[in-house]
């Protein structure tokens, strides 16, 4: 097995949502950076030539010889709806509860519980479902060619109807108190100071999503709180302002069980277009990946 070459990684690395390739992996990146080869691989007969798999450049140990199957489209959406489902359920129960106890919450309240939400729902389900949680997560990456068009529908069905359901049953258990959820812009914020806050903070997320999702150079086993973390920022930014939505079913599901669908056009449009503007920023200025253990010129255009 020492003997063997392992074919070069290709330009482009493992992407979320492919079957078998979860949203963050980076086993391979200390090798490749380091030239070092792992303790796993220096063990002779631990592992079959079958064991080892090469499935978009990241090279994989595994436990026995049988490859992992790939993940079903049935697994991901199940995975998808009950991630989205905690997501919207913690990031609107929150400012409900904050709004009941005369706000007991605080605005680090807010914005730490919303941020643990997507790190536990990153860390439970990224590696099924790739947790986009969010549809505009979904059409970035589909847009930069890292999750097929044609699974975009159904992932954005899925988070519409998660969404749907979180609202609904917070609705239940806090009736008649159910304003505090619905993000919508402060009194005396215009409708374009609050597109322009939601595009911005949604910018920021993709920029990082997309980072520690797509580039192996990044830090992929600590997405979840990359990720969380950034989240718990934006929300310190603009939580005050338009209720950092920066998610189109975060806003869709509240509003709809609340009955409150004012400035909602800037909720399912500011989110989609600052994500898309993030994604495609990154992909524009990350580095190239090594081909093999070569080390070319960096070029922007890789």
């Amino acid at each position: 097995m020492e003997n063997e070459e392992a074919p070069s990684a290709p330009s482009t690395p493992v992407t979320p949502g492919t079957p078998g390739a979860p949203l963050f992996g980076g086993g391979h990146r200390a090798e490749r950076s380091h030239g070092r080869k792992s303790l796993l691989r220096n063990c002779s007969g631990c592992f079959t030539a079958e064991a080892w798999s090469m499935e978009g450049g990241m090279a994989r140990s595994l436990s026995s010889s049988l490859l992992h199957p790939p993940v079903s489209l049935a697994r991901k959406v199940g995975a998808e709806f009950i991630g989205t489902l905690i997501l919207v359920f913690a990031g609107t129960a929150t400012p409900i509860v904050n709004q009941k106890t005369n706000g007991s919450e605080t605005l680090l309240g807010l914005a730490a519980s919303t941020g643990l939400a997507v790190m536990i729902v990153i860390l439970a389900t990224g590696h099924i479902s790739g947790a986009h949680l969010n549809p505009a997560v979904t059409i970035s990456f589909a847009a930069l060619k890292h999750f097929p068009w044609k699974h975009v529908p159904v992932y954005i069905g899925t988070q519409a109807a998660a969404s749907l359901c979180a609202a609904f049953a917070l609705k239940g258990i806090f009736h008649p108190v159910m304003g505090g959820g619905v993000t919508v812009p402060s009194a005396g914020v215009s409708d374009g100071q609050a597109f322009a806050l939601e595009f911005i903070i949604s910018f920021n997320l993709m920029l990082v999503v997309t980072a520690v999702a797509t580039d192996t150079r990044a830090v992929g086993e600590l997405a979840g709180i990359a990720v969380g973390a950034t989240v718990m920022l934006n929300i310190l930014i603009a939580g005050p302002t338009t209720g950092a939505s920066m998610n189109p079913v975060r806003t869709l599901g509240p509003a709809i069980a609340a009955g409150n669908y004012r400035a909602i056009w800037i909720y399912l449009t500011a989110p989609i277009l600052g994500a898309l503007c993030g994604a495609g920023i990154y992909t524009a200025v990350k580095l190239p990946d090594d081909e093999g253990n070569n080390h070319e010129k960096p070029s922007i255009f890789a």
